[in-house]
């Protein structure tokens, strides 16, 4: 066997330090075997990868990469080790931004909502809704622990993994909320407008004494519309609480 050239490379070009004179058929064998796989992985992970981040929100289940792993979740684990992906929750992971890789990055809990529900519940679907919608909104400085999403089907909170906090889920007709296309970190996601988010809050506030929640609609409510807020009351049966927020302002 020629000592300088296999398949047409140098033995250098593997890598090799001894030299193939010395090697016997099958342990070449068992070499190409091994770069073979290794070559499989690294496209395997390359495709993983690409499929992630062209994904809603950057964010994939673990079952979305059957089609590429045998076993995704603990192909996902490995790159989150490595820092290339986050693990959001429980099986369910997004990409980190290039600039972050191998880092500590972590997305706000409001992207982190809005992409964990596009990733259960499909793109544009999700609405972020109530005290996150305010945060989105900028009114409401304090940081909060816990995510709201509107959804067309019932689902149980998930607890976040890399955070003290959880996604809760409201089943909301989804379609009929006035809402808006935000920027996030990890892509669009779609958000109760102010007006939807006034009257939000203070229907799960009837007696107007979440301090938080108050804080919340005096900050929006320079922001809002009148009639916005009117055809919003009118069409989700929400006129005596638009009336209770007006009289207060």
């Amino acid at each position: 066997m020629d000592d300088r050239v296999i398949g047409g490379a140098s033995r250098v070009a593997f890598g090799l330090a001894v030299p193939l004179r010395t090697w016997g058929w099958g342990a070449v064998t068992v070499y190409f075997l091994v770069v073979a796989t290794k070559l499989c992985m690294v496209n395997a992970e390359r495709e993983v990868l690409r499929l992630i981040v062209r994904a809603p929100m950057r964010t994939v289940r673990a079952p979305d990469l059957a089609g590429v792993y045998a076993f995704p979740g603990p192909a996902l684990s490995a790159l989150a080790r490595r820092g290339v992906v986050h693990r959001l929750a429980h099986g369910i992971y997004c990409a980190v931004p290039p600039e972050h890789v191998g880092g500590a990055w972590r997305p706000t809990i409001e992207a982190a909502a809005g992409a964990i529900a596009t990733a259960l519940s499909g793109d544009r679907v999700p609405v972020l809704t109530g005290f996150t919608a305010a945060r989105v909104h900028q009114a409401l400085p304090r940081a909060i622990g816990v995510g709201y999403v509107a959804v067309p089907n019932q689902r149980r909170p998930i607890r976040l993994a890399d955070r003290d906090g959880e996604i809760r889920f409201a089943m909301r007709a989804v379609a009929n909320l006035d809402a808006v296309a935000v920027t996030t970190e990890l892509g669009q996601a779609l958000v109760t407008t102010p007006e939807q988010t006034v009257l939000d809050l203070a229907r799960a506030d009837p007696r107007a004494e979440d301090v938080d929640a108050q804080e919340a609609i005096d900050a929006l409510w320079p922001e809002c519309d009148p009639a916005v807020l009117g055809a919003i009351a009118a069409r989700q049966r929400m006129r005596a609480t638009y009336a209770r927020i007006a009289a207060n302002r």
